[in-house]
């Protein structure tokens, strides 16, 4: 069953991965002097593309990888940072949409964004993930600082102190 989801969340990643960095480029070839039926071709195509490929393949990348968490008990450091640089690529994401819903309202009056930006954040972004993955290196749990785990002379709210 591991195989299985292992498989679907790998798979899913790739063609989220592929979609945030496709998207960028071809909502940088929108162009406000496009005629009409250019500009609805390549409208539908990153409208499309956003919402019944890349937005389905983030839900099911992030489930399965949820999943996996849970059943090979992954409670580790380099996974929370990994949990972090996943969260980046959720936020591109939304931005990508956010993009492509503004082109879709605001024809003539659109300039393309450069590609570069959402990018650039895709990239290293995944780029580091993969680094954490397959490196997983010893971070240490000791990340904050010592007045931030001590009660610093006042009484705690709670009885217990988690270990």
């Amino acid at each position: 069953m591991i195989v299985a989801i292992k498989f679907l969340h790998i798979a899913a990643l790739a063609i989220w991965c592929a979609g945030l960095v496709g998207l960028p480029l071809l909502l940088a070839k929108h162009a406000p002097d496009d005629e009409q039926e250019d500009f609805s071709r390549l409208r539908l195509l990153t409208h499309n593309a956003y919402i019944r490929v890349v937005t389905p393949a983030a839900v099911i990348a992030i489930a399965m990888g949820t999943a996996l968490i849970f059943l090979r008990d992954a409670f580790v450091p380099w996974m929370f940072a990994k949990l972090v640089l996943v969260g980046l690529l959720v936020l591109v994401h939304g931005w990508l949409g956010h993009i492509t819903v503004s082109i879709g309202e605001h024809q003539g009056d659109y300039a393309p964004r450069p590609a570069w930006p959402p990018l650039a954040a895709s990239l290293a972004s995944m780029t580091v993930i993969l680094g954490l993955v397959l490196g997983k290196p010893l971070i240490t749990e000791k990340l904050a600082p010592d007045w931030l785990n001590e009660p610093q002379g006042q009484p705690l709210p709670v009885d217990e102190v988690p270990m």
